[in-house]
């Protein structure tokens, strides 16, 4: 995933999963469009993964994302947050992370289209 941020213009800060979700933490190049940018990243670590069975159980990616944008200030919080993630997830599930996502970005949303 580093090397196709990378290959797109892209500086990638920090990049961690869980066992359901994944965040990316990178600068997004201005002649980057997020969602080719997106299914680039989800298309060849599919690949991998299924190729080097990496994750046995792994079938495919879901088909939507979330992004969101944040000041340069914020970078050293984000990377520590997302490096940390699994501790993380013991506290807080990923539906509640993004929907804290979704109201801090005030993104309206329908929580039936969510999971």
């Amino acid at each position: 995933m580093w090397g196709i941020l990378e290959n797109n213009k892209c500086h990638p800060y920090q990049i961690n999963g869980v066992s359901d979700h994944i965040h990316i933490l990178t600068h997004l190049h201005p002649t980057v469009a997020l969602a080719n940018l997106i299914k680039d990243v989800k298309l060849a670590s599919s690949k991998f993964i299924k190729e080097t069975k990496l994750f046995p159980d792994f079938g495919h990616w879901q088909d939507g994302y979330g992004a969101f944008t944040y000041s340069i200030d914020s970078k050293d919080r984000l990377v520590n947050y997302i490096k940390n993630q699994e501790r993380h997830h013991m506290v807080k599930t990923f539906s509640e992370e993004y929907i804290e996502l979704l109201q801090e970005h005030d993104i309206e949303f329908d929580e039936k289209y969510l999971l």
